[in-house]
């Protein structure tokens, strides 16, 4: 199972977290966000995959961040069509940059899930999240049980929203063959940005087959 470890800003707690095991490390760069990325770290991990956050943000912005962060992965969380996709792939290919591409839907109800046939063949993954009034996270779940009655889609994906120490028993749970990892962010934090590490570690160790190596 994928693990995404979002909202990343100190170098000291990213070295930490990296030190977990994670597979990706998201840094949002949406200036509303209260983990708004607004200066590069000293730090940014090696070891795992760097994910940048977006919310309808300017081509030229995505590709700078991408070119300036060495980032392996864009998550577009707004209104981003398909257009849009395709002139930021573009553009990032110019710019000798290549990244996954992931977005971001709001599920409710299975007129949601169906949403995602317009992005097949333009994104990489979804990641699907619990509907909120703006943008960001919410720190709610929403039913997983729509993806596993609706979902049929080839195109793999993340879970997001409201994911926190006690939801290992039910990710260990939900089945479905697409299902590649989940996505941990405000649930998991002392303050808006860090993030407990000691909470991370008893989760993914309990969430996780394979025990992590001690920390030091």
């Amino acid at each position: 199972m994928l693990i995404k470890v979002c909202g990343m800003r100190e170098a000291d707690n990213i070295r930490a977290v990296e030190a977990l095991g994670v597979d990706w490390m998201g840094f949002i760069f949406w200036p509303e966000s209260k983990r708004f990325c607004n200066r590069k770290p000293d730090y940014l991990p090696t070891r795992c995959k760097r994910v940048g956050v977006f919310v309808n943000a300017d081509v030229a912005d995505v590709v700078r961040y991408a070119v300036e962060y060495g980032l392996n992965i864009v998550q577009l969380h707004g209104d981003e069509n398909r257009q849009y996709i395709m002139q930021m792939r573009q553009a990032l290919a110019a710019a000798g940059v290549k990244c996954a591409v992931v977005k971001a839907l709001a599920i409710k109800s299975a007129a949601d899930i169906a949403q995602c046939e317009n992005y097949v063949g333009f994104v990489d993954y979804f990641l699907f999240d619990t509907p909120t009034a703006g943008r960001g996270g919410s720190g709610k779940s929403f039913d997983w049980k729509l993806l596993a009655d609706n979902y049929r889609l080839m195109t793999p994906f993340l879970l997001s929203g409201g994911i926190g120490p006690e939801s290992a028993s039910a990710i260990k749970e939900f089945i479905h063959p697409c299902c590649e990892g989940i996505d941990l962010n405000s649930r998991f934090e002392s303050a808006p940005g860090r993030k407990d590490v000691s909470k991370l570690r008893e989760f993914i160790v309990e969430s996780r087959p394979t025990p992590l190596a001690p920390s030091r």
